[in-house]
Formats: C-alpha cells, sequence, structure tokens
C-alpha cells in the first residue's frame, strides 16, 4: 500500500482520510473533491495514474488543510503517529506539512512500529523537517530541487530559508558539489532524485543517472510539475519497480508527459497529469 500524507492550501479542512482517485480532470478522496490545482494535490493525482497503467491499487491518503498556521499540520502529525502502526503501509510518502523536527522524529519513530518498516518518501517541506531532524539518513528518497540541493548541503541550516549565502547562487555545475556535501554530511537519503534544468538521480552520494531531454523549460513555470515526480515514484515503487527504475522512469515520464502536451506556462498542472499514462506508455 502507497500512503501519502500532506496539506493542502484550504482553511477549516481537518483530516480526509480514504482512496483517491483521478478522473482525468478532478481528484476525489473518497466523495471529496479536492481541486487538482499544484502541491500535494498533484503528487496525488500523478500517483493515481500510474497507478492505474500499472493495474495496482490506488493510493491511500491522508490529507489536512492548512494556509501556514500549522494547525492542519498538527492534525496531520497527530493522525500518522497515532495511526501509521494500524495502516501499515508499504510506502509512506510525505509531502507538504510545516516543519517540526520533534514531531517528525514521532513519524519516524512510529512508522518503525510497522509490521515492516515502510519505504520512506520525503519531498518538499517533510524533507526539510526530515533533514533538520537528523533523520535523512532513515529516510530512502528525497526529492529536492536544485536550490533544496543547496539546503540538504548546509550543515547549518535548518529551512531554505537559512541557507549560507554562498549556497544561493546554486546552479547545475555545482550539482555534484552539493551532492557530495550532503551525503558526506549525512544529510541526504539513500536515493537522491534531484530535479532541475537537468535531473539527476543520485544513489549514496555517486549520479547514476542525468536526463536533460526533451528541454522543455515552460515545466519550470507550471507549478506541481516536481510534485508529479515524486507521486509517480511512490506508486511505481508500489507497482514493484526498483527505487532506481522507478526514479528514472518518473523522470522521463514528466518530460515526456509536458512534450506530449506541448506545455506552456499557462498550462495547468492536471494536463500534464493527464498525458502521464501516454508518456508511460511510450517508455
Amino acid at each position: 500500500m502507497l500512503l501519502i500524507c500532506g496539506t493542502i492550501p484550504q482553511e477549516n479542512i481537518s483530516v480526509i482520510t480514504g482512496e483517491a482517485q483521478f478522473d482525468g480532470n478532478k481528484l476525489f478522496i473518497q466523495n471529496t473533491e479536492i481541486p487538482c490545482t499544484q502541491g500535494t494535490a498533484a503528487l496525488i493525482s500523478a500517483a493515481c495514474v500510474t497507478a492505474q497503467h500499472f493495474k495496482s491499487p490506488p493510493p491511500r491518503v491522508i490529507l489536512a488543510g492548512d494556509i501556514g498556521k500549522g494547525k492542519g499540520s498538527h492534525l496531520l502529525y497527530d493522525y500518522i503517529i497515532k495511526n501509521i502502526a494500524q495502516i501499515n503501509p508499504d510506502i509512506l510518502l510525505m509531502h507538504y506539512i510545516l516543519p517540526v523536527m520533534g514531531l517528525m522524529k514521532k513519524v519516524n519513530a512510529a512508522a518503525s512500529k510497522c509490521k515492516k518498516k515502510p519505504v520512506m518518501i520525503a519531498d518538499a517541506s517533510s524533507m526539510y523537517a526530515a533533514k533538520a531532524a537528523g533523520l535523512a539518513p532513515q529516510f530512502d528518497i528525497f526529492t529536492p530541487d536544485i536550490c533544496e540541493m543547496a539546503f540538504l548541503a548546509d550543515p547549518d541550516a535548518i529551512h531554505p530559508a537559512y541557507i549560507s549565502h554562498h549556497l544561493f547562487s546554486a546552479e547545475s555545475a555545482q550539482a555534484q558539489e552539493l551532492i557530495t556535501a550532503a551525503s558526506r554530511q549525512t544529510s541526504a537519503a539513500k536515493i537522491l532524485i534531484v530535479k532541475g534544468a537537468t535531473d539527476y538521480v543520485v544513489k549514496d552520494g555517486k549520479i547514476v543517472f542525468t536526463i536533460s531531454e526533451p528541454d522543455i523549460p515552460a515545466l519550470e513555470a507550471i507549478g506541481g510539475t516536481g510534485d508529479t515526480i515524486s507521486g509517480m515514484v511512490g506508486a511505481m515503487i508500489n507497482a514493484g519497480l526498483t527505487h532506481n527504475n522507478a526514479a528514472i522512469t518518473a523522470l522521463k515520464a514528466n518530460r515526456k508527459a509536458g512534450e506530449y502536451v506541448q506545455a506552456t506556462p499557462a498550462t495547468k498542472i492536471r494536463q500534464i497529469v493527464a498525458a502521464i499514462p501516454t508518456a508511460l506508455k511510450t517508455l
């Protein structure tokens, strides 16, 4: 079972749980419609269509609403900590959530009480919390962009806003330097999927795959196109692919989906998501 946990930018939404379904336009968690704009909703939608392509079960989801005040994030943390052992997922994929180091440590401890500790994947602010809490080596996959790699490479930063000044100029040319630094400081997961103009798959501190074609610059302007990669990876691992193959296939499919819809900055993320199955068939 793939379990996806995260917040969506809506106020006064308590915890929502259930299987997710994406119909090509709208995302539903049980009977609740969730706008498929960007962020966690885009990630879940991509996981849905990928699971369907591989004929595996749809992801199970735990969501809460949070517009930055933290209430929804705390509800989400509390629900995961109390229930994850009973849910017993094979894969835990965490996304947007207020990065609270102490609570992330409790999530990791609770996950360890499952019959078998799930594959641990973190993207966005859940990745920040894992790194800041010193838990990075206990996670199987992080999915940073190149700027977030600078955060992972900074031994003192507890949030990307506080990285050392010289790291703000991080470019793809520095990717290996940042990867090496993050690995040396044990602030990287076992596998990194580094997203950018050139994408990298990193295993145990070494770049094992790169891709820069097809080059679709417009994808950088569409909110959610990095989140879709994380959703695909989680669903592919749940379908039986190795971590490495899931990472490579997701990076290829994301670019192909952008090419297929002839993406422009005005393209909606749901259009990219809807094109993922076609992209996967071409691979």
